[in-house]
């Protein structure tokens, strides 16, 4: 029973911290490379083919009551491409945003529409830097019903009940925000990529009002980078990692993966990744996907390593992430940042 009462205060006091002290970091995703629309708005449209479809799903420390769970679907494609150089590139996106706490008691709901405009350093397109915008319309409700407590601790033990009186409200607080980045893409052949970019997201510092009182959003900046290089004939390295601060906290994620390829002369192949990435301080995150045809598919472990592991018992929380573009078949590829 205290163990339990100890987890579930756990999870009370960082759900409050989140939704209260503005220094706070946003949610956020291990695989940060497959949630490109969440990580720079300057992705948006830059990728090989047509049209891309991202999911992602996060359960985080889901041994304490699935203290947060977060959602993610978007969609970005290229337009004008005959109206403009070809070896420029101009993307539209548009994405949707659930992210839940206190075992769903409290909700942010975001929708989002962001546009990328990539123009090409040389002539055949190989090295290309490009800037992205994007608005999005935020959404929180804390839904007091809904919060659960356990039974008070007094001086005479457990009382069986809790005291804790609420009404029946339904907090809310509506905002929109501004987000932007620029991002250098470069190749050297058709089996190697390099990037790096900066993103910054609440440029606008949006307020948030929540029962009487004001808060500020701090500005969130990331600097990333990745690329990708053969290590064999069907063997390629994939490395990446980002620096995010926003107001008084920082993360740092560093790691990579090994791409085993089936059949590496096939336009649309098969590829095994294995690898790993690190949150300092934080935790250890294997990663494992699958590439088949137009999907990727990635799966990934948080292994907690930080001083909240006596609560959350080394389990940080599950990831998981679908990608599909829809890639021509006959076309020359295009070398795109993947990691």
């Amino acid at each position: 029973m205290v163990r339990k009462l100890a987890k579930i205060s756990i999870c009370f006091f960082a759900v409050v911290l989140c939704t209260v002290h503005v220094s706070a970091q946003d949610p956020h995703y291990s695989q940060f490379f497959s949630s490109p629309l969440t990580l720079n708005p300057a992705f948006t449209g830059k990728f090989f083919g047509s049209y891309r479809v991202a999911g992602n799903y996060r359960n985080q420390w889901p041994s304490i009551n699935n203290a947060y769970t977060t959602a993610t679907a978007s969609i970005d494609f290229q337009i004008f491409p005959e109206r403009i150089a070809l070896n420029d590139t101009w993307g539209v996106g548009i994405m949707g945003y659930n992210d839940k706490s206190s075992d769903g008691a409290v909700k942010f709901s975001y929708a989002s529409v962001s546009t990328a405009y990539h123009k090409g350093l040389d002539e055949d397109g190989m090295h290309q830097l490009g800037a992205g915008f994007q608005v999005t319309y935020a959404n929180m409700l804390i839904d007091v019903p809904s919060l659960k407590f356990e039974d008070q601790l007094t001086n005479a033990g457990f009382t069986g009940v809790t005291s804790e009186v609420f009404n029946n409200a339904v907090l809310k607080s509506s905002y929109v925000d501004v987000n932007a980045g620029v991002l250098y893409n470069g190749s050297t052949s058709e089996r190697n990529n390099f990037y790096v970019g900066v993103s910054m997201y609440h440029i606008n510092r949006p307020k948030q009002y929540f029962s009487g009182a004001q808060y500020l959003l701090d500005p969130r900046t990331t600097i990333h980078a990745g690329g990708y290089f053969p290590v064999g004939p069907t063997t390629t390295l994939h490395l990446s990692g980002m620096q995010m601060l926003q107001g008084g906290a920082s993360e740092t994620m560093l790691g990579g993966a090994l791409q085993f390829n089936a059949n590496p002369d096939e336009p649309k192949s098969v590829s095994l990744y294995a690898g790993s990435w690190i949150r300092f301080k934080d935790a250890i995150i294997p990663y494992l996907g699958l590439e088949f045809g137009d999907f990727r598919f990635g799966m990934t472990y948080d292994y907690n390593s930080s001083s909240l592991k006596t609560a959350s018992q080394n389990r940080g929380g599950i990831e998981l992430s679908l990608i599909y573009t829809r890639r021509p078949s006959t076309e020359k590829p295009i070398s795109c940042p993947k990691f």
